[in-house]
């Protein structure tokens, strides 16, 4: 449908030749080259939706990082990882049904993304109920933008609170963790290839995210990925002291969000 909208207009503009008129460069009155422009021209078009339809897909830096081969072969990067998920999804589907709740995630998955967007996130993969966001090291440190994101992600659904609550009769809340260190990043797989990341990072961000649960603020970040930033947290944090995370046998050193009650999940 895309391509057809775009022949629909390029056609016209090849027929009348509206180029050359506007570059004020005298028209071909046998149009000889009308046909094999339009061929190119339509060829052009279904490649180029083509391809911006994979990056959509898989992202656009991915879509990059395929083309260019940058993790063809597994490479060790410092990244923030930001989990985010939304509360009591479970009883959402329940209520909702099937169908609804996929809707009402994908409606809530693109209010998300563009906080991530705004500060130069990487969406990295949706699992389930559950969106996982990466920064590279440089990146995620200027002015604290992986705390920023997830701020911004809650302030977006409190501003499509009327409209999510008339559609859906609910409003989605929030909950996440951030850490940073060091991840292997690398493609994986053959028929289906994919960049996966690993590590005790990853494993560490969804165990916090498990904790934040439990926590007020609804948000737990270490205290290894806090001394990255480079300038003042927008926000007042407490300190938790060393929380016990399964897998770890000396637990983590973790900040909660000084966050009003009802912006919890």
């Amino acid at each position: 449908m895309r391509t057809a909208i775009y022949a629909a207009i390029i056609v016209p503009i090849l027929y009348f030749q509206l180029g050359e008129i506007i570059a004020r460069v005298p028209p071909d009155p046998s149009r000889k080259t009308f046909w094999i422009s339009i061929v190119y021209s339509v060829v052009f078009v279904v490649l180029a939706n083509l391809v911006l339809g994979i990056a959509n897909i898989i992202g656009p830096r991915a879509f990059l990082n395929f083309v260019t081969g940058r993790y063809h072969l597994p490479v060790e990067e410092n990244r923030f990882v930001l989990f985010v998920d939304i509360a009591g999804s479970t009883g959402l589907a329940e209520r909702l049904g099937g169908i609804a709740i996929h809707r009402l995630l994908d409606r809530t998955f693109r209010l998300l993304t563009l906080a991530v967007v705004d500060y130069r996130g990487e969406v990295l993969n949706y699992v389930g109920d559950e969106v996982i966001v990466t920064w590279r090291e440089r990146s995620g440190a200027v002015d604290c933008r992986p705390l920023r994101c997830f701020i911004a992600m809650r302030d977006e659904l409190s501003l499509a609170a009327g409209q999510l609550e008339r559609e859906f009769g609910v409003l989605p809340r929030i909950r996440g963790s951030l850490h940073f260190g060091a991840v292997i990043v690398g493609e994986i797989g053959d028929i289906k290839r994919a960049i996966v990341f690993n590590g005790d990072v990853m494993n560490a961000a969804a165990r916090l995210e498990e904790l934040s649960r439990s926590v007020e603020g609804g948000f737990l970040a270490s205290r290894a990925g806090m001394e990255q930033f480079r300038s003042a947290l927008p926000v007042k944090v407490r300190d938790l002291g060393r929380l016990p995370i399964r897998g770890r046998v000396e637990g983590i050193d973790v900040v909660g969000l000084d966050i009003p009650t009802a912006q919890t999940a």
